[in-house]
């Protein structure tokens, strides 16, 4: 007869798990509110989701670093709080931009501010634990609300992409799935860690490295189709097209920070263990896929679009920093996507900057190049900010992903690896070709001529939240030091 396990609250620890309550609390606060008394106005819901969002920062800056709990599948180490951390911060610089109009109706439900929520803790999940289950279940926790965020902004090709991209999301559920029972099939565990101490003393079986081959090509695809990575990047433009142009820059950013940590804790333990061809088929993913989105950018007709493959561009430039395994390299993920985080949600949030219910300038897009030819003349500080945001994203010194990409490429040196680093120079020199092209639309051609139905929005959320974006873009360089001393140290203490 087994013996009943005794179990304290001290032992489960359940601090580590107070950041991930509090975020699925406040979306069912939300839903209960609205289910006494419906009808009130957003600017509440917006008001609640911000508070909870500052609440669970500041549960996640009260983490003791290293740390397990809840039958120690929770893991609490400096990788965890930081890109929670990156996390939280993004979604505090988006969710004011519910504020902005009335035309975007999807924010005036509470449902989009609770499936918000919900897929924060999701996030949060995926990212402070390495238990194999809790990963994943983050993982879907996480995806089917932020399907549901897509199809609520209610247009034909906002369904279209909410479509694609919960087929492509479950198709890479599928292979996480068969890549981790495979991981267990070998292991007997689930727990990153114990896998580590099992595979140790296998490592040099000729059957446990052909297995190990099977199950990384599983998870491989599983991950590159959440990053948008060659060759599964195919669905990202169709969705962010679809999207809302401020919710594209967030999936841009947020799931990626989450989706890099789970692939950090499983590559960087085969690259440990002395699996070498991992490490090859990451950089090998990385280039194609940094080059070859380059290559679709340039041929962008669509503002919207150009920024979707230069999205999976950077994405690219930063799993080459994964391949790397060290803790400059690993550093150099958060920092670049801490810097890219305001960047790039300053870029897609000035898409609103003008507004249309019509097709007026191209019969298939909705933001084409000709939409924002001769801009300055229109609205001369949209385009001094926008061009700013394009050459940060190009890595014009000194604005902030030029210090987010040479941290990259110096790890790449550092590593041995002179020929990523010129890899990598090479991309941004061709990606600043379609940057500087939008600059030229904007400040040296005419405008368009239209009929009126165009109006510009200078809403002070839309404005306050674009003007902290410029803020972090350019006062960046005063505070890189201390940036990255931070992020180097929680990183180093993980281990990584």
């Amino acid at each position: 007869m087994l013996e009943p396990i005794s179990v304290s609250l001290a032992s489960l620890n359940l601090v580590t798990l107070a950041p991930m309550l509090i975020a699925i609390s406040g979306g069912l606060i939300i839903l209960i509110i609205d289910l006494f008394k419906d009808g009130l106005h957003k600017s509440l819901y917006v008001m609640m989701t911000i508070l909870v969002l500052f609440v669970d920062f500041g549960s996640v800056m009260g983490l003791n670093v290293n740390e397990r709990g809840f039958f120690d599948v929770m893991l609490i180490d400096g990788v965890a709080i930081i890109s929670q951390l990156l996390i939280l911060a993004a979604s505090i610089l988006f969710i004011p931009l519910a504020l902005t109009s009335k035309r975007f109706h999807e924010y005036s439900y509470p449902e989009f501010f609770a499936l918000f929520l919900f897929m924060i803790a999701g996030f949060q999940f995926m990212v402070a634990s390495d238990n194999l289950i809790l990963i994943f279940v983050g993982i879907e926790t996480a995806s089917l609300a932020l399907y549901t965020l897509i199809a609520l902004h209610n247009r034909n090709n906002s369904y279209e992409a909410a479509v694609k991209y919960f087929t492509m999301g479950a198709l890479a559920a599928g292979f996480f799935v068969m890549g981790s029972a495979i991981i267990y099939a070998l292991t007997g565990s689930i727990e990153l860690y114990q896998v580590a101490d099992v595979l140790q003393d296998r490592i040099n079986e000729p059957a446990v490295m052909g297995t190990i081959l099977g199950g990384s090509i599983f998870l491989l695809a599983a991950f590159a189709f959440k990053l948008s990575l060659f060759p599964f990047h195919t669905w990202t433009p169709d969705v962010y097209e679809g999207a809302s142009a401020p919710l594209a820059g967030y999936m841009s950013i947020v799931p990626k920070i989450a989706v890099f940590v789970v692939a950090m804790r499983i590559f960087g333990m085969y690259i440990d263990l002395g699996v070498e061809w991992v490490r090859i088929l990451i950089l090998i993913l990385a280039v194609l896929t940094m080059t070859l989105s380059n290559m679709m950018a340039l041929v962008q007709q669509d503002v919207k679009r150009m920024l979707a493959y230069s999205s999976i561009s950077h994405a690219g430039f930063v799993m080459a920093a994964l391949a790397l395994d060290t803790t400059k390299g690993n550093t150099g993920i958060f920092l670049y996507y801490g810097l890219f985080m305001f960047t790039n949600l300053g870029a897609f949030a000035m898409l609103w900057i003008s507004r249309h219910k019509n097709r007026i300038f191209h019969e298939r897009y909705d933001h084409p190049y000709e939409k924002f030819a001769g801009l300055v003349k229109i609205m001369p500080m949209g385009a001094v900010v926008m061009g700013l945001f394009m050459l940060s994203l190009a890595g014009v010194p000194p604005f902030s992903i030029f210090w987010g990409k040479i941290y990259i490429m110096s790890a790449a040196v550092d590593a041995g690896y002179i020929w990523l680093a010129i890899v990598m120079g090479l991309n941004s020199a061709i990606a600043a070709f379609y940057y500087l092209k939008l600059i030229v639309y904007m400040f040296l051609y005419d405008p368009v001529q239209n009929d009126n139905t165009v109006y510009y929005n200078a809403s002070r959320p839309l404005m306050t939240i674009i003007g902290i974006a410029v803020a972090a873009t350019v006062g960046s360089v005063f505070f890189m030091q201390p940036l990255i001393s931070y992020i180097f140290y929680m990183v180093s203490a993980s281990g990584y």
